[in-house]
This record gives structure tokens, sequence and C-alpha cells, in this order.
């Protein structure tokens, strides 16, 4: 900054201004300096910035090592938000979210002088450790828990599986069956209380919860034994890749969907649309979380205060060709 100061024949502080686009200097002055900086192709030195602001133009990120569709399209949406708002995102992974996982990613960040942290927490086991983190660090958590106080950015768990639901009764189903996610996730207690929500809201009778994890298999599985049960003409599945486990199943026991059984997933992963039959299923907005989340970690970093503690974005149903009107209401047409 020194060399650039001379060769364009300005002050060091000068140079600091119109690298921070401060408005008050000259434009001759500015375009003296930006020529100068040009020429001897320099670059902030984003090291040394941080010992002088204490803090960096980077955002610390704090998520499972996963492939799991929802969390790893989180983290690609954050950094791609994050770099259109001129910050770099640095990713520290962890095998588990629980406390000491979380507490030793949180310090890695803040010894790199971080401007912020955004923790994807979306199991029971980060809670605690979120609470008991350093003070007065600029902090968002990504699909965790509602129940705490802690800053949140979530994708509205409860509408996306209230309106899957809906859309199976609305077509003429008497009730829907659900094939959960782990039950440590908040994700798919959310999609259950939706579930449950939209039944009792149109005077449906609750099947039994069928529990399962976030596989294919697992809704494979699932899918053999609700293929033996004549009553069931409808399924939500807490995401895409349990509903492709079902369809298996399904196609195997000789049903047809949506002739037989019609079937709405969670996601609206991109195979989504080439399942046999496509998928009718949720749509997360993931763009507009992270977002929401950037903005928020901002307003903390630019504030040095709490601002906003929650914000859910809204989920949009995705209908292709999985669900149709159950066969005694088509046999009455």
């Amino acid at each position: 900054m020194t060399d650039v100061a001379r060769l364009a024949g300005v002050s060091h502080q000068t140079v600091s201004r119109v690298l921070n686009g401060h408005p008050n200097v000259r434009e001759q002055t500015r375009l003296r300096v930006q020529a100068a900086i040009v020429e001897l192709d320099y670059r902030p030195n984003g090291a040394a910035r941080a010992l002088v602001t204490g803090r960096s133009k980077v955002i610390g990120v704090v998520a499972q090592n996963t492939t799991l569709y929802g969390p790893a399209s989180l983290l690609a949406a954050l950094e791609q938000t994050a770099a259109e708002q001129g910050f770099a995102v640095s990713v520290g992974s962890v095998r588990n979210l629980d406390h000491r996982s979380i507490s030793a990613a949180v310090e890695r960040h803040l010894a790199h002088r971080v401007a912020g942290i955004v923790v994807i927490a979306p199991v029971e086991s980060a809670g605690e450790a979120l609470e008991r983190l350093p003070k007065g660090v600029p902090l968002v958590t990504v699909d965790g828990d509602p129940r705490r106080p802690v800053p949140l950015v979530t994708v509205d768990q409860v509408a996306g599986a209230r309106e899957a639901t809906r859309h199976l009764l609305d077509a003429g189903h008497r009730t829907v069956w659900h094939v959960s996610g782990p039950s440590d996730w908040f994700d798919s207690a959310g999609r259950i209380d939706g579930w449950r929500d939209a039944l009792s809201a149109a005077g449906a009778e609750e099947p039994p919860l069928m529990s399962a994890d976030w596989s294919a298999a697992s809704g494979y599985r699932c899918g053999q034994m609700l293929a033996r049960m004549p009553e069931v003409t409808a399924i939500f599945t807490a995401n895409d890749h349990l509903a492709l486990g079902v369809l298996r199943a399904l196609h195997e026991a000789g049903k047809r969907v949506p002739d037989d059984l019609s079937v709405v997933g969670f996601d609206d992963v991109p195979e989504a649309a080439y399942f046999i039959p496509p998928l009718t299923t949720v749509r997360p907005d993931f763009d507009a979380v992270a977002r929401a989340s950037l903005n928020m970690l901002l307003t903390q970093i630019e504030t040095g205060g709490g601002g906003a503690l929650r914000q859910t974005i809204a989920p949009t149903l995705v209908a292709r060709d999985s669900v149709a009107a159950p066969r005694h209401i088509r046999a009455m047409g």
C-alpha cells in the first residue's frame, strides 16, 4: 500500500479510503490511485487487514461431513451467496454434530479471525453446543433447534409437509401414510408435525408412523411393508431418496404408481423429475435460506448486535406424475 501511495502521490490513508470505497475522495485522486494499483498489480493483504480490523472477509461454516442432499445443497448455496457479498467461506467439516466437535471447529475458525460463523445444525446433539459457544461471536444456525435462543434460519418444514399431505388428500385419498426421517433430525420432526396437522385439519385418520433413515434402502424396506397393506393408497416420504426406495418396492410388488398408490417426496433432488414416474415433491429454496443466513450474519457483524432471531423460508410443492385419485374414485367417475 505504501508503494501505491508513493506512485500515486497521495497518502497511505488516501489509498485505504479508495480501497474501502470511501465517498470522501476526489474523483481525479481516486483514478490516480486505481491506476497505480493496476500498474503495481497490488492486492489487499487479507491477513494484514484482519490483524488491523480484528476480522477478515471470511465466513466460517461448520457442517457435518455428509453427502445428504439437503445439507450439501445448503453448503453450496452459502458459498455462492457469500462470494456475491465479497466473502470467502472456510468450511469446518465435522464427523458428528456434538458439543466437542462443534466447539473445536468454532475455535479453529476463531483462530483464523473469521468475520462470523454459520453452523448447519439439523440434529438435536448440536443444540447444547451452540448455547455454550463464546459470547459476542456473530453466529447464525441453519435448520437448527427452534426451541433454543440462537439466531436461526430454516426451511418451513411443517408447511412443506402440510402441503404435501394436503395435496394427496385433495386428490381424494382417505388418509396418507408417512415414511419419516431419523428421529433426532429437526427436519424430520417438522415434517411429521406438518403431516399430522394436515390429517387433523381434514378429519382424516392418522396411520402408524413408518420410521426410517434418509436412505433409499430404508425407503425400500418400508415400501415392502406398505405394498402388502391393501388399505394404503397414499404415501408421503420425508425425502426423495426414501421415495425412490418406496417406488422400487412397489414396482417389485406389482403396484403401479399412481394407478394403485400415490407417492410424494421432499427435497426435489435433481433426479426426481426422472424417476418412474416423475416424482411429485416439495422443493426447499436453499438459495433463499443462504441469502437470509448471510444477511442475518452480516447484520450482526456490522452492528455488533443480535438482530433477528428467527426466519423461516417457505418451500414449494412441485406437482409431477406420481399422484392421482385413488382407484375407488376413478371407478365412480
